[in-house]
């Protein structure tokens, strides 16, 4: 499941100070998104090599929460509207953006997470024998457009009561970037109950392990867009992921999807 043409800034802007060979790429402090800046990605890195998931402290407040929330009702903003039970995706609607610079906050955090998320990215491409990133989304959005994937791909869904989503993965095309994060827009236990995220990672030669993750409002979870490395007896195997959601069972579920290569 998955636009802009306002000026990105030049990495030296986004990275002045150059971090440590070896380092993930330093987030500097942004007035917009103060925790951007604090985020800690090697303990995030961390987290994705015990768990498959990682959790970011809360990176929105509440109303910078529900202005993107409130974007779900403005139909200029999006290139396509899927109602899931049509396609037997599961039972809810999601938009794609047309363009993610129309809405500030969802191309801040695009483009900002971008490159530290690469970062961890091509800590994996060794152990994955996989391609390496590009260091800035810039980069990686002119080889999609290249391969013919112009196609923004964040998206906001919406689930209501009894709404849910598939196990899926997020890929697109030819070009994947390994990594996205999602950003839970309500409060889960006071918007709405039940629709817990849930992960299924499909182990070679043992059977299958679920994770129920369960973030608080302005959380992002950072998963595996299809695999993620997991070391072996004889070097590194890759465990296919897939995520959905369950039910919702009362109030209403909003969430931001950030993908960062483009579709199609």
């Amino acid at each position: 499941m998955t636009q802009p043409n306002q000026h990105t800034p030049a990495p030296d802007t986004l990275f002045s100070d150059h971090a440590p060979a070896g380092a993930p790429p330093r987030i500097p402090h942004s007035p917009t998104i103060p925790a951007l800046g604090e985020l800690n990605w090697a303990d995030l890195y961390g987290q994705l090599n015990d768990e498959g998931v990682a959790v970011t402290p809360p990176l929105l407040a509440r109303e910078q929460c529900q202005e993107i929330i409130d974007t779900f009702e403005e139909p200029g903003l999006f290139r396509s509207t899927v109602v899931m039970q049509r396609h037997q995706f599961g039972r809810g609607t999601y938009k794609y953006y047309a363009d993610p610079a129309a809405v500030p906050l969802v191309q801040t955090l695009r483009e900002r997470l971008y490159p530290p998320m690469a970062w961890i990215a091509n800590q994996w491409a060794p152990q994955l024998g996989e391609r390496t990133f590009p260091g800035t989304l810039d980069e990686l959005i002119d080889e999609c457009a290249d391969n013919g994937q112009k196609r923004p791909t964040p998206l906001i869904l919406q689930y209501g009561e009894g709404d849910y989503a598939c196990l899926h993965q997020d890929i697109y095309g030819d070009i994947v970037f390994p990594l996205q994060i999602a950003v839970m827009l309500n409060q889960p236990g006071e918007d709405f109950t039940g629709g817990e995220n849930v992960f299924v990672e499909q182990r070679p030669r043992f059977q299958s392990r679920a994770m129920v993750v369960k973030p608080r409002l302005g959380q992002g979870m950072i998963f595996p867009v299809r695999h993620r490395p997991v070391r072996g007896k004889n070097g590194f195997r890759r465990h296919p992921m897939r995520h959905g959601t369950n039910a919702v069972e009362s109030g209403d579920r909003n969430t931001l999807g950030l993908i960062f290569h483009n579709a199609r």
